[in-house]
């Protein structure tokens, strides 16, 4: 049975996460639901799971319940499972604490459990996630509102549209750094302001970025990405002074002029968050990075010609710079490989309509060739929102049978052996002839092929 906190309803993790209320209850202890899904719940929004604070220690809750994980214990957290249907539902119970130093501007160097709800309240991150909530309550009330506990005002800045930090800004982000980055990404998730006090923080702070591990950098950057709200959290992130920190090659595109005629919409940077508006919720994060990264090389080759602004080579040196940056993120090798093709073959549609059928084919045999078409259609959406050569690259590709753009080979390197011919570089010229020859639709069989093979390259090499 597959472990997950995401892959079954709502209802289900929220009657999960009650259960558990209820047995902490009934054993003597205090507990709620804490965090984000409350926040959730207050907007109208299905939350993502459904988190528990208790007054229970953490080896109280581990001998509570028959399977868990002490995944976070030494932090009060741990992972309580139950079954449902073909899954099983995780959920986090976290004991009340409150933290000392972060001297390392991520985690507590140590905890203090206390039974004071309010006191676990004021050491967390906003006051949008610093609420509780009553399922009880809520199960006789039957409205959300009446059964949230809300000691920070969280209620209240939910409903001015306000991300504020629980407290001192400057303290909340000194203990986690990653802080600064989830303000935006909230900020730009539900359409809120940074509050003041707290965005001065940010800025103040922006530089200490680097303390957090690239992976928990590159983590929320994807989130902001594909939550779709990308182009507010990157105007946030550059207004914030955190864009030139985690991502300065992204910076430089601002004040980088483009060719009117081909960009009016335009710099570098303002072209690409307009590409970044319309990425949808839930996308690829490949596609996501991509549409990003696809002009990067942009900067760094800008030259005025006698004719127009140019960004020779910006291709090449684009594909360079988000190497390095998806390796400075420590992303997968399939993503990397991915994102990397996307900035590599962005400019090819300019030539779809001139490419003969085999060029045309083997663009289409790019891996996941449906992010590469979705990627022109946007860059073209925010410039010069012609989709001329979009719309005929898309009905060639939707129209075109998976064995006409993968045919089985007619022939393969055993039968130019067959007709004498050595292995050697000569091979590929060969074997290149015939499957361009087939993609175009001018053969169709072995016996064509061999036909062909033999005007081509007359009799076999000579040996020395």
């Amino acid at each position: 049975m597959a472990i997950s906190r995401h892959s079954v309803p709502a209802s289900a993790r929220q009657q999960t996460a009650t259960h558990i209320v209820d047995r902490l209850r009934a054993a003597g202890y205090a507990a709620y639901f804490a965090g984000g899904c409350v926040r959730d719940l207050l907007l109208g929004r299905e939350p993502s799971d459904f988190d528990v604070a208790t007054s229970a220690r953490p080896e109280q809750v581990l001998a509570m319940f028959p399977r868990t994980f002490a995944v976070g214990a030494q932090f009060g957290v741990v992972l309580v499972v139950d079954g449902h249907e073909s899954a099983e539902i995780l959920t986090e119970v976290a004991t009340f604490r409150s933290d000392g130093a972060y001297s390392d501007g991520r985690r507590p160097d140590a905890v203090r459990y206390t039974d004071s709800a309010e006191q676990d309240v004021l050491r967390r991150d906003f006051t949008i996630n610093g609420m509780l909530l009553d399922p009880a309550r809520l199960r006789t009330s039957g409205s959300v509102s009446d059964a949230v506990l809300d000691f920070v005002g969280g209620r209240e800045d939910l409903h001015r549209g306000i991300v504020r930090a629980i407290g001192y800004p400057g303290q909340r982000f000194a203990e986690d750094k990653l802080r600064m980055l989830r303000a935006v990404r909230f900020a730009a998730r539900f359409g809120f302001e940074i509050e003041d006090n707290t965005l001065r923080a940010v800025r103040a702070a922006a530089r200490e970025i680097d303390q957090v591990s690239r992976e928990r950098v590159r983590e929320e950057l994807t989130r902001m990405l594909t939550e779709g709200a990308a182009r507010r959290a990157f105007e946030l992130l550059e207004q914030t002074g955190l864009l030139a920190e985690v991502l300065p090659e992204v910076a430089r595109m601002a004040g980088v002029e483009q060719p009117p005629q081909y960009h009016p919409e335009g710099d570098v940077w303002i072209h690409t968050r307009m590409l970044l508006e319309q990425l949808p919720p839930g996308c690829s994060a490949t596609l996501a990075w991509g549409a990003l990264l696809h002009d990067v090389g942009k900067p760094a080759t800008f030259r005025i010609a006698p004719d127009r602004i140019r960004f020779d080579g910006h291709v090449e040196v684009g594909v360079r710079m988000a190497k390095d940056i998806c390796r400075r993120l420590r992303m997968s090798n399939s993503d990397t490989e991915q994102i990397l093709a996307l900035v590599a073959n962005h400019m090819r549609f300019a030539d779809v309509e001139k490419m003969r059928d085999s060029t045309l084919k083997r663009f289409f045999r790019l891996d996941r060739f449906d992010e590469h078409l979705a990627l022109h259609r946007m860059d073209c959406m925010a410039s010069h929102r012609d989709l001329s050569l979009y719309r005929f690259a898309l009905e060639r590709y939707q129209t075109a049978a998976p064995e006409q753009i993968r045919p089985t080979p007619p022939i393969t390197g055993d039968d130019l052996i067959a007709l004498g011919h050595r292995p050697g570089p000569e091979f590929r010229k060969m074997l290149t002839l015939v499957e361009d020859a087939q993609l175009e639709g001018r053969i169709d069989t072995r016996e064509q092929a061999l036909a062909m093979i033999a005007e081509r390259f007359p009799g076999p090499p000579k040996r020395a």
